[in-house]
């Protein structure tokens, strides 16, 4: 099992968006940066689980845990002139470039861990979110980080497994 953190800009998508979706599930779509793309299409697999941070608010802040239920599968909104992810040029036979994957909420953080938190805790140094200028919406997040974030986050300490069900 592999650990992410994956961006959002809860204006766009919201924790509570997510929670709301159908059987708490929905597509992560519009990711259109390679190595996020990279990340989704090579490396997700099935049970991963993700961070949901959201970003562009005061403050800045992971609220909550989700769960790969679908791999990699080509972004439809790439496909749809009238999505604003459209990308005409990313098609070649029909198939877009861009990929997606389905996640499932499970658990909302009881406590959010703000960036400023993820900044000053040890043992979270190395992490990507925590670099000055990181945009990257798709990120991979160390088990020992996983297990501090969850612990900070009022879960425990998680390094796999089912956070949802201490």
């Amino acid at each position: 099992m592999s650990f992410w953190l994956m961006k959002t800009e809860p204006d766009v998508f919201s924790w509570s968006d997510l929670e709301r979706s159908p059987n708490s599930t929905a597509s992560w779509d519009g990711v259109r940066n390679y190595q996020a793309r990279n990340f989704m299409r090579d490396e997700f697999k099935l049970n991963d689980l993700v961070f949901i941070y959201h970003s562009r608010v005061e403050p800045p802040a992971i609220v909550g845990i989700a769960q790969v239920v679908r791999e990699a599968y080509p972004d439809l909104s790439a496909l749809d002139p009238n999505s604003k992810y459209s990308d005409e040029k990313s098609i070649r036979d029909g198939v877009s470039r861009w990929v997606m994957v389905d996640v499932k909420a499970v658990a909302r953080l009881p406590k959010e861990v703000s960036l400023s938190q993820l900044r000053e805790t040890v043992g979270l140094e190395q992490m990507l979110v925590t670099r000055p200028g990181q945009r990257l919406s798709v990120q991979p997040v160390r088990p020992s980080e996983w297990a501090i974030i969850c612990h900070m986050g009022g879960l425990g300490e998680y390094p796999g497994g089912n956070p949802a069900h201490p």
